[in-house]
């Protein structure tokens, strides 16, 4: 018996529609941190260093990188941290075809 892979694990948990929610819920706050992580590395700064450029302690910059923090950041500090980092923060809205108003 073979252990399914985290792809087909996940494939098959978001068949089920409460965790499809919840997983939809969460991925836009998933995909900010991980761009946040991406573009700090592209720029070749540690969590230290980001943190020094920001005027703040490096575990705040842990946990606004953090997946399983609880806090949501401002819109001000997503923008310095973008400033950082040589870009600017900009938002885009897109259309949810599940949602029925």
């Amino acid at each position: 018996m073979t252990r399914p892979t985290f792809k087909s694990f996940k494939e098959e948990a978001l068949k089920r529609e409460g965790v499809k929610k919840s997983y939809d819920k969460l991925s836009a706050g998933y995909e900010v941190r991980k761009q946040l992580i991406a573009l700090r590395q592209k720029a070749g700064l540690t969590q230290e260093q980001m943190a020094e450029i920001l005027q703040t302690n490096k575990s705040n910059i842990s946990r606004l990188e953090s997946v399983s923090s609880n806090i949501s950041p401002k819109l001000s500090t997503l923008t310095d941290y973008a400033a950082a980092v040589g870009y600017k923060l900009k938002i885009v809205f897109v259309p949810d075809n599940e949602v029925r108003i």
